[in-house]
């Protein structure tokens, strides 16, 4: 016990259809929190689970002698996110681990490697694999960075560990989290990421329910999180006024030089100035609800990494 850490810890596990998995993971958990934390607990968040998973994570909660192991059932499928964020309300620890599935690809050994790179100054660490990332992935990320401010990458990450400090500050900011890295990524404390070999090549096996959620997910995330939206609109506003710029010296044009029907230039002219002052609306619109999105997800006037006090 002496050699053990003081801190209080919280591992909150992603469960869903993970029957394959789940056993030998939760074991792996148990195992690290018992040997290294005097006080810990761990949270299965059981995702609305349609296979023999809850009785898999209660049989395997049985050797676990120190540790407390607690299960959320979520009524329905909630998704990653959502259900995650149950389960670190739930959570009491002073750090708080988030591990978003079950695939055991990394050294055990790992988990606290983080836990001690946290240690040095830093209230996000996560762990991500060293291998290349899907190209979906890539893409999205690509653009999430391209289209956002924060100096943070976005990476494909495998788990993670928190300070309480950082989930204090998330829930001031917000109440809902509807994309976690996003948020921490966003909450101006010190984050760092550490890459991890893979020791366990694992199938990731994911459902049709998972990957509509993680779909929707990414189209929201670039939506409320960065100004894809409104780049995309300002630009196809540009253009249209343009055409409406130019549909205007054109009519003028072809009165001035030949005779059009009656009525035509007018007609032209009205239509043109019309879809230049509604763009233009629209423009200023959507300015409106970008600043919007950004009280409500991004709400904070000023972030602090630190702070030092110099004098006694």
């Amino acid at each position: 016990m002496a050699n053990k850490e003081k801190n209080f810890v919280s591992a909150v596990i992603y469960v869903h259809n993970a029957e394959n998995r789940i056993a030998r993971f939760l074991s792996t958990i148990i195992e690290i929190m018992e040997n290294n934390f005097e006080h810990s607990e761990i949270i299965c968040v059981n995702d609305s689970s349609d296979d023999s998973s809850l009785q898999k994570i209660k049989e395997t909660s049985e050797k676990a002698s120190i540790t407390s192991v607690s299960v959320v059932n979520m009524s329905y499928f909630h998704g990653l996110e959502l259900s995650m964020n149950a389960g670190i309300d739930m959570s009491i620890g002073d750090f708080v681990f988030e591990f978003d599935n079950t695939i055991l690809d990394f050294n055990p050994d790992m988990i606290m490697e983080i836990y001690r790179k946290s240690l040095t100054g830093f209230d996000i660490v996560s762990a991500s694999a060293d291998r290349k990332e899907k190209f979906s992935s890539k893409i999205f990320y690509k653009v999430f960075d391209r289209y956002t401010n924060l100096s943070y990458k976005m990476t494909t990450e495998s788990f993670r560990v928190l300070s309480r400090r950082v989930l204090n500050r998330v829930d001031a900011m917000n109440k809902t989290i509807p994309y976690r890295k996003a948020v921490y990524a966003n909450c101006g404390l010190k984050t760092a990421n550490v890459k991890y070999t893979v020791v366990n090549t694992v199938d990731r096996e994911t459902d049709r329910k998972e990957e509509n959620f993680r779909t929707d997910l990414a189209v929201d995330s670039l939506l409320l999180f960065t100004e894809v939206g409104y780049s995309f609109s300002k630009l196809m506003t540009v253009l249209m006024m343009i055409m409406s710029v130019f549909m205007i010296i054109y009519s003028i044009t072809i009165y001035a030089t030949s005779t059009p029907v009656a009525g035509w230039t007018t007609t032209i002219l009205f239509l043109s100035v019309a879809f230049f002052v509604l763009f233009g609306i629209l423009t200023v619109i959507i300015k409106y609800l970008q600043l919007l999105v950004d009280l409500v997800f991004k709400r904070k006037q000023y972030n602090f990494e630190s702070i030092e006090k110099l004098t006694k």
